[in-house]
């Protein structure tokens, strides 16, 4: 299977369960094939929902030392030789706060700081995908600045329930998608997305749709299958995520990245 005629140009890897199994370390096969796409030519884009701080480890671990990664669900944009963001899309967490809030009293929300940290309103099982501070404030705080994400967890509170409950939701200017396990909520500026980031980092670099590829394994890769000329899924992806792209790989365990990259690279 060729993409526009030829290897893809602009390939797009989540991280979690896709490069890697989280608290693992990237392996040697997957780490070669993405350094002989880059060797090739090829644009690799970490796309991931990890901050910053958490995703320099991979690249360090991938070899990759200058280009894009897109951080946050697409929220942050980093230049990686720059080691500094390029873009950052915020918006006021307070409207979505006080709106779930009142669904969801117990809800413990952490708004990211760039580079820095967090703040949060409780501590919360996330702390591994954050990285540098994790400062506990309260709500009011929180909210008086701008973000780029707000993670938003139930403790005790189920999926099925979670996802009844914000049907009744009705927050302006907001997006958000559900983590694959457990009850959390990840909110991001309307129309903010990994697949809208990357639209926009294709348009600078003047790469053909056609001649991209992008690889996932969760409901915030959604936008990204749909923006990718070539869509792949991870095997051990939720089953409806499997239904919406052009193929499925291998296992994050059986290393299902290189099996997809080494057919060019």
């Amino acid at each position: 299977m060729d993409i526009d005629g030829g290897p893809p140009r602009l390939i797009a890897l989540d991280v979690d369960g896709t490069l890697l199994r989280t608290g693992t370390p990237v392996s040697d096969r997957v780490a070669a094939a993405v350094r002989a796409a880059v060797a090739n030519g090829a644009h690799v884009v970490v796309s991931t929902g990890r901050t910053m701080l958490t995703t320099r480890p991979v690249l360090e671990e991938l070899g990759l030392i200058r280009g894009h990664a897109i951080c946050s669900n697409g929220a942050v944009h980093i230049d990686i030789e720059a080691d500094e963001p390029a873009a950052v899309h915020v918006f006021d967490p307070r409207p979505a706060v006080t709106a779930l809030r009142e669904l969801f009293p117990e809800m413990i929300f952490t708004a990211e700081k760039v580079g820095v940290g967090v703040w949060a309103t409780g501590m919360s099982p996330g702390e591994y995908y954050i990285g540098g501070e994790y400062v506990v404030v309260d709500h009011h705080t929180l909210c008086s600045a701008p973000t780029p994400r707000l993670n938003c967890w139930w403790p005790e509170g189920s999926v099925t329930e979670m996802r009844r409950l914000l049907e009744t939701l009705a927050v302006p200017d907001i997006s958000w998608v559900y983590g694959e396990f457990g009850p959390w909520l990840s909110i991001s500026r309307q129309g903010v997305s990994k697949g809208w980031a990357l639209e926009r980092l294709r348009r600078i670099l003047d790469i053909p749709r056609a001649a991209t590829l992008a690889i996932g394994d969760g409901f915030n890769d959604r936008e990204m299958f749909a923006w990718a000329g070539h869509s792949v899924a991870m095997a051990n992806a939720p089953a409806e995520l499997h239904d919406i792209v052009d193929e499925v790989t291998a296992d994050v365990a059986a290393d299902g990245v290189a099996a997809v990259l080494e057919r060019w690279f």
